[in-house]
């Protein structure tokens, strides 16, 4: 019994240490080149980061996003208009910190950045189940404030398929809870982490979903993605039943759109 109990222990240690070497593989410091600017929008600012010592690496290079400036820490428009300047922007999230730091110039921070992974946040996603994580992914975890809480969220809500892959896309496009009761509020279960995103990049809107069932139609999710690729909207289907094609089924309207049988 005490030997099988070490070899249990022994077991567990073994994971354990994997786990912990895996950590200390991936939460490495990025660097590389960075700059911020100003935007038309006084509540937000442009940063963009070019990466160093890529060496052909997949998802690496150039990243440009629109930020909110209340996400920066210390750092303020005013510091755009002190030419010579120097200054640390720094942005900070659950997944990591981000800083930018360097001269101002004609309105613009130029300089190097430097991303520190947060061991915590790698520890917990690890524990959630989410064992493929690198530092690029923490990265995007961080400029996109992807926290705990929303992950806990996604599955709280019966989102299935979820990945540290998805997760980034997931928070792209919005598809959070809010968008999940509003599928589920026109009849239809919450769809896995891929459906959703589909549904999200094809903008697939719950309020013309009410709009397609109103008339007599039963789409499936599938369907609804297909609608919107190929335009079948609500207008479009009250077009063709002006026409006296009050028996189209969602195939045939889709095909009357590939093959544009019907003028615009």
């Amino acid at each position: 019994m005490t030997n099988t109990f070490g070899v249990i222990l022994s077991a567990l240690l073994a994971a354990y240490t994997g786990l912990f070497l895996q950590a200390e593989e991936h939460l490495r410091t990025l660097t590389g080149s960075c700059s911020v600017a100003a935007t038309s929008n006084e509540a937000e600012v442009d940063l963009r980061l070019e990466r160093s010592g890529c060496g052909g690496k997949e998802n690496c290079g150039s990243t440009q996003t629109q930020e909110p400036l209340s996400a920066f820490l210390g750092f303020t428009l005013a510091d755009l208009r002190r030419e010579g300047a120097h200054v640390d922007a720094v942005l900070r999230a659950e997944a990591g910190t981000i800083t930018c730091s360097g001269g101002v110039h004609d309105g613009r921070l130029n300089g190097d950045f430097r991303f520190v992974p947060d061991a915590v946040f790698f520890d917990r996603m690890l524990q959630m189940g989410y064992h493929d994580l690198d530092e690029e992914k923490l990265q995007a975890y961080t400029l996109f404030r992807i926290g705990i809480a929303w992950i806990h969220s996604l599955e709280a809500a019966g989102v299935s398929g979820l990945d540290s892959g998805n997760l980034i896309a997931l928070r792209i496009f919005q598809a959070d809870t809010d968008y999940i009761r509003s599928l589920n509020a026109v009849g239809y279960p919450t769809p896995d982490a891929g459906k959703l995103i589909a549904l999200r990049v094809q903008h697939v809107d719950p309020d013309e979903v009410k709009q397609i069932r109103a008339m007599g139609y039963q789409p499936t999710l599938d369907e609804l993605i297909q609608m919107r690729i190929f335009k079948v909207t609500p207008d479009f289907i009250r077009r063709m039943q002006a026409k006296g094609l009050n028996d189209l089924t969602i195939s045939k309207l889709v095909q009357i759109r590939i093959f544009k049988l019907a003028e615009d």
